[in-house]
């Protein structure tokens, strides 16, 4: 079983030749992929579409890979190269949280999330919502730690911080998130809680 085979493992056979084994880590870290390319791209087709080339890079890449991170951190690189390389090239304006033109987006997203928060069943589906919810940073440093399970250090590797900024930074992403659970989905999480 693949499952039992750790990350370092698998690259090394794949290296070796077993190139079939690159499929246990595709399964492994799709969702991972899928998630961050899903925050940046903000187009599920664009996302999916995005994610294969990235897997595709990965493997291209994979002799460069030297084990001083972890694997997804090294894979989160790639990710990040690859959807700013994408964003260049369809011209999409970066904007930030302040802008009034994001503010607007991000109010029609909160509207339209009220329609659909009825079709949110699971505790997973209503999280991921709530998430889209947050600033891009927020939604980043909440991925990365709870779904990519970097540590607080390589968190700070990837986005250029000390590991207490990114302490800090995580605290109020989870307060925000809390936030934004009990105001649109106070219903459900009292369910969960058994309320």
């Amino acid at each position: 079983m693949h499952g039992e085979l750790t990350d370092t493992e698998i690259i090394s056979r794949v290296l070796k030749g077993e190139q079939q084994l690159f499929a246990a880590l595709v399964e492994r870290y799709q969702n991972y992929v899928f998630t961050l390319v899903l925050r940046f791209t903000d187009n599920r087709e664009d996302a999916e579409e995005l994610s294969q080339d990235i897997f595709v890079k990965a493997y291209r890449s994979l002799a460069d890979f030297r084990g001083e991170s972890k694997f997804s951190t090294w894979l989160y690189t790639i990710v990040r190269t690859s959807c700013i390389t994408f964003l260049r090239k369809k011209k999409l304006d970066v904007t930030s949280i302040d802008n009034e033109k994001t503010l607007v987006q991000l109010e029609s997203r909160e509207s339209a999330f009220k329609a659909n928060q009825v079709e949110a069943k699971s505790r997973q589906a209503m999280v991921n919502e709530a998430i889209e919810l947050l600033s891009p940073d927020d939604a980043q440093i909440i991925t990365l730690f709870y779904k990519g399970e970097q540590s607080l250090e390589e968190i700070g590797q990837i986005i250029g911080a000390e590991p207490n900024t990114v302490k800090v930074k995580l605290h109020r992403a989870r307060h925000r998130l809390k936030e934004k659970m009990e105001k649109y989905f106070s219903h459900e999480v009292r369910e969960i809680q058994g309320d």
